[in-house]
């Protein structure tokens, strides 16, 4: 039989002191126990001090999931984006939201889905519906700035967490986010367009837009890629110039656009449009820098057309959005309310297709 003082030592080390064993040290009932964690009932000071006593000595930290398991208590999250049909990249993000669904589904999570098509009277019809759900979690992507803005201080009246992926509104950190730093990520795409560069060059800005591509993500690549190009003055060989293009017709595209220009910044995830005119139109020597790894993107970096993509792996974005909900929710944790996807730069040489 092990030692009495080396009992103890292992209760501290390995943290595994229960009421019952509480109650033994301070020779009171497990019931009286309880009452003191959970505060509830009369108990006298005296005991209450031992108790603390005993719990800051040894430790004892009460299992949330049994108790959530053995109540079958269930957490609803409302999951608000765009649908995912024709849009790859948001066909990702649900692919990490089941992912994670799975993984923590034995605890109780169950995801509740509304979907809106990528326009502003479905977004605002899909708003109304989330506002009459009653639910513990919401997580959602604020892809019209201005109506995403009026929703979350609207919504914020429920008092439940909320999560945002893809872009970030939230002021003074106001919400959680999940998502890479969007003007850190046209930052660094300035910083790759600069590489190697001696001779003047004359940049072209394509945004290349739907009506809703006003967001903030949108805008803040813009601002940091400009931004880099401020902070790096010697950098005097550089000219901008921007073309903007409604939707994503290829029609829209014009040798004219092209005379000259050396580089092309797309600061969304239409880079193919840019990289498939160029192919077509035997336009050679012009570097391209884009964002995730669409099908049709990774087409043209592995063909040379495309020079770098950043990725925004929006699988792990909308897999750590429903873990925040999880730990706050379910294990009743504190947790970082931004985390910043890591900016990834992607190269023909660099890319292997996830298997």
């Amino acid at each position: 039989m092990l030692p009495h003082c080396f009992y103890f030592f292992n209760l501290k080390r390995i943290n595994i002191i229960t009421i019952k064993k509480i109650a033994e040290l301070a020779n009171i009932s497990p019931g009286t126990v309880d009452r003191i964690i959970h505060k509830r009932g009369q108990v006298a000071q005296e005991t209450v001090d031992k108790v603390n006593a005993i719990i800051e000595e040894f430790g004892y930290k009460r299992n949330i999931l049994a108790s959530n398991l053995a109540l079958n208590k269930k957490f609803h999250f409302a999951i608000f984006l765009p649908k995912s049909e024709t849009l790859e990249y948001w066909k990702s993000q649900i692919d990490g939201i089941e992912k994670a669904a799975l993984e923590f589904s034995k605890f109780g999570i169950v995801l509740d889905y509304f979907f809106y098509d990528y326009n502003l009277s479905s977004f605002k019809e899909s708003a109304k519906k989330i506002m009459q759900f009653e639910c513990d979690g919401l997580l959602f992507a604020p892809i019209f700035y201005e109506e995403s803005v009026q929703f979350l201080d609207e919504y914020k009246k429920k008092n439940i967490p909320i999560v945002m992926i893809d872009s970030n509104i939230s002021e003074e950190n106001e919400h959680a986010y999940v998502g890479q730093n969007a003007f850190q990520s046209g930052y660094l795409a300035g910083r790759l367009i600069s590489f190697a560069v001696k001779n003047e060059r004359q940049v072209l800005i394509f945004k290349i837009t739907r009506e809703i591509e006003s967001t903030s993500v949108y805008l803040q690549r813009i601002k940091g890629f400009y931004s880099y190009f401020k902070d790096h003055d010697e950098l005097t060989n550089f000219k901008f110039s921007e073309v903007t293009l409604k939707d994503s017709g290829i029609d829209q595209l014009s040798m004219e656009m092209f005379l000259g220009v050396n580089s092309v910044f797309v600061p969304n995830s239409r880079a193919y449009i840019v990289a498939d005119f160029l192919e077509k139109n035997n336009i050679k020597g012009v570097r391209i820098i884009g964002f995730d790894l669409l099908k049709e993107n990774i087409e043209y970096l592995n063909k040379g057309v495309i020079d770098f993509l950043i990725n925004q792996r929006p699988e792990d974005q909308g897999y750590l959005g429903i873990n925040y909900l999880y730990k706050k929710l379910v294990l009743q944790e504190e947790t970082e309310k931004t985390h910043y996807i890591p900016l990834e730069i992607i190269l023909k040489e660099n890319y292997f297709p996830v298997k």
